[in-house]
């Protein structure tokens, strides 16, 4: 349109190619609204329809499917729009596609959700054009659904795959070698090399005629309690997640194992008040009530009430557990504050202190500084990690277990500590 313009003005100066134009004009017209027709006055119809799970795993990435056909009865060229979830804060998402006739395509993206809560998708927008091109139609699907974004079930059954295919000599969880035995029986077996002497037993050797042995396994029906710190200090975020979305996903599977080695399995959760208790238990709908608790968790801005902690302990915790505690700690003056709680709290149960290896200092403090003033920031930031082990180490000189962990590695690391109980015959 913009050449046909400019020949027009042209034709002021030579008026002879005046009629041509108009006739190029013309052919332009007509091509115009035979894309119309094919457009808009013959009839269409375009299939469209958008696959995504019915709940979608905190912080995995998840694969969304959209599914195309094209019965408009010519090839045509379309411009896709899905209108993904506000928490995305994707607006310029679009897809361009060539469909014949009777074609059907799939085109899957992938998303990853950060915050727990309802994520809406929109209307999918389809922009259709002819070979042509001069105009496009839309055809808005209206595919709007609601999804909830619950804690990493995914996580979960992949440590539970690894726990029952025993592949974790190859994936991080160790295996360890079980010092003295606990009292739970679990069957009589033939004698092997290297088995205690003092586990034989003799009236079965006597009716087989071979050395027989008891067995014993972990001891079950053990209180295992996650407790989340929903304070100030779990708001800092890594990899767009923050550090209370960590110990909500590992919280799911501490809690999982857990009923899969016939413990009992609780929540408990606080900030500057008490949150939510999840009495332990085993009964078949505990880790459901476990997700639940834990899809509703809330971050608060303020500083958390370690005496309010003590408190519920001490009121709802009758038996002795394993109390394995999900907070942060950026300076030793915060761990002051609390180690007296800790320490009662210790008393009772068996506690395990979680805290979390600032990644990004740690990354920064070891690059190499170009001048003065980088100096200063790396000696700080050195400083900041060196006060993470001097408070792993005052936890560990009042007897209190602590792991101190990348956030990546949360689920791992907390798992292995609570194998490791295990075989020691702690709880």
């Amino acid at each position: 349109m913009a050449f046909l313009a400019s020949l027009f003005v042209l034709s002021f100066v030579f008026p002879f190619i005046f009629w041509p134009i108009v006739g190029l004009l013309g052919v332009f017209t007509f091509i115009f609204w035979a894309d119309f027709f094919y457009l808009f006055i013959k009839k269409q119809k375009i299939v469209c329809q958008r696959i995504v799970p019915e709940i979608l795993p905190l912080g995995d990435n998840t694969t969304v499917e959209l599914q195309i056909l094209n019965l408009t009865g010519f090839t045509i060229y379309s411009k896709i729009i899905d209108e993904l979830p506000i928490q995305f804060q994707k607006r310029d998402f679009n897809v361009r596609l060539a469909l014949k006739n009777k074609e059907r395509k799939e085109i899957s993206y992938p998303i990853r959700p950060t915050k727990r809560g309802i994520y809406k998708f929109g209307d999918i927008h389809i922009f259709v054009s002819s070979i042509i091109g001069l105009i496009e139609k839309r055809h808005s699907f209206a595919l709007t659904k609601d999804v909830a974004v619950y804690p990493s079930i995914l996580q979960m059954k992949q440590q539970e795959l690894k726990l029952q295919k025993k592949l974790f000599l190859f994936t991080g969880i160790k295996k360890l070698r079980r010092i003295g035995h606990s009292y739970e029986f679990e069957q009589i077996r033939n004698y092997q090399i290297g088995d205690d002497i003092r586990c034989i037993n003799w009236k079965a050797t006597s009716k087989r005629n071979t050395l027989m042995v008891n067995q014993f396994g972990d001891e079950k029906s053990q209180q295992i309690y996650s407790v989340l710190d929903m304070s100030r200090v779990m708001l800092m975020p890594f990899n767009g997640l923050s550090l209370l979305d960590y110990a909500v996903n590992s919280s799911l599977v501490i809690a999982n194992t857990a009923l899969i080695k016939y413990d009992k399995a609780g929540i408990i959760s606080f900030s500057e008040k008490f949150g939510s208790i999840v009495k332990a238990d085993s009964k078949p709908t505990q880790l459901k009530t476990i997700l639940e608790t834990l899809y509703r968790v809330e971050e608060s801005s303020l500083e958390a009430n370690y005496e309010i902690l003590y408190q519920a302990i001490k009121q709802f915790i009758n038996q002795r557990s394993l109390i394995i505690l999900y907070t942060n700690f950026e300076s030793y003056y915060s761990l002051e504050r609390v180690l007296p709680i800790f320490r009662k709290i210790n008393q009772m149960h068996l506690l395990m202190v979680v805290f979390f290896k600032n990644t990004e200092i740690a990354d920064y403090s070891y690059q190499s500084a170009v001048d003065t003033e980088d100096i200063y920031q790396k000696t700080i930031g050195k400083k900041f990690l060196m006060d993470k082990e001097k408070i792993a180490k005052e936890l560990s000189m009042h007897g209190i277990q602590c792991l101190l962990t990348a956030p990546e590695d949360l689920s791992t690391n907390t798992l292995n500590k609570y194998l490791e109980f295990k075989a020691k015959g702690w709880i």
